[in-house]
Order: C-alpha cells, then sequence, then structure tokens
C-alpha cells in the first residue's frame, strides 16, 4: 500500500519562485486576467452548441445509418473537444474568476458521462501533485493491463502492449464512466487515496447524470434504430472519444525521455521525491505540437502540458506565451525542457515508450 504523504524536496524552489515572478509580470504588464477570455467563450458556444446539433441531425435528420455512425464518431469527437477546452479548464477553476461559474461548467463532464467530483480528486490532486509516481498517480494505474514505468510488475502479455493499448484506448471510456467511476464512488477512494465525503447534491449528480447520459446515447438511439445499431453507435461514438483523450494524455507522461518515480524502493516507502515539485513536474511532462495552431486549438492547449502543469490556474488560452517565458527561464537554470515537435512524432514517442516497457531488453540495448 502506498503511503498516504510524501513530500518533495527544496532543492531547486528558487527556480519556480522566478517564474512565477515573471510569469505574474507578464500578466501584470498586459493588465490582464489568467482566466479564459473571448477565446475560450467562442470555443465553449461552439462545444455546446454544436454537439446537440450532431445529435439532432443523427436522430431527426432522415440519414442513411451508415451517415449516422460518422455523426456519432463526430460527436466522440465533440466530447474529446468539450473536455479538453471547457471541462478542463473549468475544473481547475481557470475557466472564470468567478466559482459559481467554474462550477457550473465544470458540469460539462457529465456532459460527457462522468462525475466532476470524482474527476477532480483524481486529476486535481493526485495527478497533479504526484505525477507520474507509480503508486500515487492514478493515471498510470492501469495494472495488469498495461506496464507504464520499470516499477510495475512485467506481465508476458506486455510484450504487445504497444499494439493492443489503442484496443483498451477506444473502450476506456466506456470503462471510465460506468465501471472506474462506480468503483470509486462506492469505494470512496481514488487508488488508495480517499475520496472527499460527497454532498447530498454530488451524490444525486452522480447518478442522474448518467441516467439521462444512457437515455440519450443509448436507449433513446434503440427506440429508433433498434438495440443492435444503438450499441453500434455508442461503441463508435467512445472510440472516438477515448482513443482521443487517452492519446493526448499519454503523449504527455509515457513518451521517450520522460521521468517516472515509485513509491516503494527497495520494500520501503519514499520519504522525500528527490526534486522540488516544478523540477518533478517538468521531468515527468513532455509538450507537444506547440507549433501548430490546429492542435493548440483543438486539444484546449493540452499540447503544452508543461505549462498546464506548472499553471493549472492559468486558462489554457494564454500557454503559448507561458511557454516562451519557461522556455527561457529553463536555458538560464539548465533544465531540461521536453518537447516532441509533431503530433505524429509524438505518438511514435509513446508506442516506442510501451514497447520498451512491455519489452525490457530493449531498454538494455538503448
Amino acid at each position: 500500500m502506498a503511503p498516504k504523504t510524501i513530500a518533495f524536496s527544496n532543492h531547486g524552489n528558487e527556480f519556480f519562485a522566478e517564474l512565477r515572478r515573471r510569469v505574474d509580470g507578464y500578466f501584470q504588464s498586459k493588465s490582464m486576467s489568467k482566466n479564459g477570455n473571448y477565446k475560450l467563450w467562442w470555443k465553449t458556444a461552439f462545444a455546446l452548441l454544436f454537439t446537440p446539433a450532431l445529435l439532432v441531425l443523427a436522430y431527426w435528420g432522415n440519414l442513411p445509418f451508415w451517415a449516422v455512425v460518422i455523426v456519432f464518431a463526430l460527436v466522440g469527437v465533440m466530447h474529446a473537444f468539450t473536455g479538453f477546452n471547457v471541462m478542463h479548464d473549468a475544473c481547475h477553476g481557470s475557466f472564470s474568476s468567478k466559482p459559481w461559474v467554474n462550477k457550473l461548467f465544470s458540469h460539462s463532464l457529465e456532459m460527457l458521462g462522468s462525475h466532476a467530483p470524482i474527476w477532480k480528486f483524481k486529476h486535481n490532486v493526485l495527478h497533479h501533485t504526484w505525477t507520474n509516481i507509480d503508486g500515487l498517480d492514478d493515471d498510470i494505474a492501469k495494472s495488469p493491463f498495461l506496464r507504464h514505468c520499470e516499477s510495475q510488475s512485467l506481465k508476458p502479455m506486455h510484450k504487445f502492449q504497444h499494439i493492443y493499448m489503442f484496443g483498451l484506448y477506444a473502450i476506456s471510456t466506456v470503462w471510465w464512466l460506468f465501471g472506474n467511476d462506480t468503483i470509486k464512488y462506492f469505494k470512496r477512494e481514488v487508488n488508495l487515496q480517499p475520496l472527499p465525503k460527497f454532498t447530498v447534491y454530488e451524490h444525486f449528480t452522480f447518478w442522474i447524470s448518467k441516467i439521462i447520459y444512457l437515455f440519450i446515447y443509448l436507449v433513446y438511439p434503440a427506440t429508433l434504430f433498434g438495440w443492435g445499431s444503438a450499441f453500434l453507435l455508442f461503441f463508435v461514438m467512445h472510440a472516438s472519444l477515448g482513443i482521443l483523450l487517452s492519446l493526448v494524455f499519454q503523449m504527455a507522461h509515457a513518451v521517450d525521455g520522460i521521468h517516472f518515480e515509485n513509491v516503494e524502493v527497495y520494500d520501503r516507502p519514499v520519504e522525500k521525491i528527490p526534486n522540488e515539485w516544478a523540477i518533478h513536474q517538468i521531468m515527468t511532462t513532455s509538450n507537444f505540437a506547440t507549433r501548430s495552431r490546429l492542435a493548440t486549438w483543438f486539444m484546449g492547449g493540452l499540447n503544452f502540458q508543461v505549462e498546464h502543469h506548472l499553471f493549472p490556474n492559468i486558462s489554457h488560452v494564454h500557454y503559448p506565451e507561458v511557454n516562451q517565458i519557461l522556455k527561457g527561464l529553463c536555458n538560464e537554470y539548465s533544465v531540461r525542457y521536453n518537447e516532441v515537435p509533431t503530433f505524429w512524432q509524438s505518438i511514435q514517442s509513446h508506442i516506442r515508450w510501451m514497447r520498451k516497457m512491455g519489452q525490457p531488453e530493449l531498454m538494455a540495448a538503448a
């Protein structure tokens, strides 16, 4: 069992202090809020209006069934877009300076079938604090199906994980929304860490959102197309959603050159992570395709993962500017900054990393 608390080293604190000073200075010099601006509001309007428009087209557009399948694939893409751009900023509190606005738009996650309070604890607390620390970061706790780092046990099937992982990614959101969420809800914990106590409202939204979601995306389509076709549409939607979500987050933390830690070393708890928190975030995170305006627009700045991990309270619309500040400081302090030039190169790097984790002899050969 992982220890409930571990600490980061104080070494390197001056780096993050200087970084915060420069970033704060940038926003002050521009008299600009760190929250979302008109760019985010336009994207939000697009996400929250175009998705139901697609559903109207699928259900009442008198389309041939093959066209309905394509529309449902696009719905999955739009759900990913909503998660990247609206939900993510809102759940981190960077969407708006008003807490009630952040809370309102964090419920866009319920529109995707999940539950904001569980996700906030899993992602904001565990993943953002203990990034790539085996035993605490739930995002790399996929055993026995996937092996992300050397501290995790090796199974014979992992030899092929770089191939079959795409199949797992395709069904990942179905399991996340209806298996993983439910297990965490009843166990009241995430990766051995206790969840905060839910309010009556949070219990209600957990169940009612899943019921409504199943009605919209499974029960109602069954009345139109039959149960077999409804399940096909449901899978197609989740395949496009799951692959997109999985790849974007995996390419940020499971690629060549990325660092991992383990809370257990030689069967005893680690009392202190060797690096300061900000240095740890830079070592365990990678950017990708930062020069692509399309990637930045669609993925809600999550291709700027390093900046996001250091400043989750800053809206993603500002990450390109923060990126320039951070890169300059990393050069001054000789801190290694991880970045892969393109989206496709990052996918290839992820495949290579997962193959190495499934075939340790490749690590030795390298």
